[in-house]
């Protein structure tokens, strides 16, 4: 089942040409249709212009293509950065009709990656609070049981890819935002450096604290999505050049490594 493969399977299998980008956006889309309703997990989503650049991105495969590193792989956007043709609404009713003429940066730079965006995830109003609700969307519920909370506020990030719904998807963090949802859905979420992904519209000026990052089922999925995100932008003054250490092939070799843990902090 194609929504069980990571997004590194995925793309591995894209590239040999053992699985069409087409037949992995219908899957998604489907179990979109499917698990949203009950979830909530996305908001504005443009299903026919996604799969029209799935299709785009098959017939770059068949033409044998280089193709980047993402190709084909469906992703989510957080509700707080513009995709262009899709509502921005910060989960606010004041920004329910606000539609976005362009793409920010991280997400035109996401689809020079390969990526092909396929809607909005929810987000709590304005993005501030530890649950991803709202009156205009609704609540996104934990997939692994929807009585339970998502957190937030990249909740709709973090149930998108628990469920199944995309391989990938981007958040961003000021006070836990990638790392709680990660947590409470059982997935992967990195809180990146201050200016490891370059942010166009940084909150407070020369403020590091918001950032944003990548989720993924599996920790090689946050890497690669990472990567993909890494790089500078002059209009971002923190923004730093891109490490080539995340090109680095396999896994780390992790038998040296020790990991402290204190039960109460003390």
């Amino acid at each position: 089942m194609l929504a069980e493969l990571s997004a590194v399977e995925l793309r591995r299998l894209i590239g040999a040409k053992a699985v069409s980008p087409v037949e992995v956006m219908r899957s998604s889309l489907d179990r979109i249709e499917a698990l949203n309703p009950l979830l909530v997990a996305f908001c504005d989503m443009r299903p026919e212009a996604a799969m029209a650049e799935a299709r785009a991105a098959e017939a770059a495969v068949m033409r044998g293509d280089v193709l980047p590193p993402l190709h084909g792989l469906p992703i989510g956007i957080k509700d707080m950065n513009d995709v262009a043709g899709l509502r921005t609404t910060y989960g606010s009713h004041l920004y329910r009709d606000n539609i976005a003429a362009e793409d920010e940066f991280i997400v035109a730079h996401l689809r020079r990656q390969g990526a092909i965006v396929v809607g909005k995830t929810n987000i709590p109003e304005l993005g501030f609070g530890a649950t991803s609700s709202n009156t205009l969307w609704g609540t996104t519920c934990n997939p692994h049981d929807p009585r339970y909370t998502s957190a937030g506020s990249s909740g709709g990030t973090a149930v998108a890819l628990a469920s199944g719904m995309v391989p990938l998807a981007m958040g961003s963090d000021f006070a836990g935002s990638l790392r709680t949802p990660a947590s409470f859905n059982g997935i992967t979420g990195i809180r990146p450096s201050a200016g490891t992904v370059a942010n166009e519209r940084r909150a407070f000026g020369f403020s590091p604290f918001n950032v944003e990052g990548p989720m993924g089922r599996e920790a090689r999925d946050a890497r690669l999505l990472l990567a993909a995100m890494a790089g500078p932008l002059s209009l971002d003054p923190l923004s730093q050049r891109r490490d080539p250490g995340f090109d680095a092939p396999g896994t780390p070799d992790l038998s040296r490594l020790r990991i402290a843990l204190s039960e109460d902090l003390g």
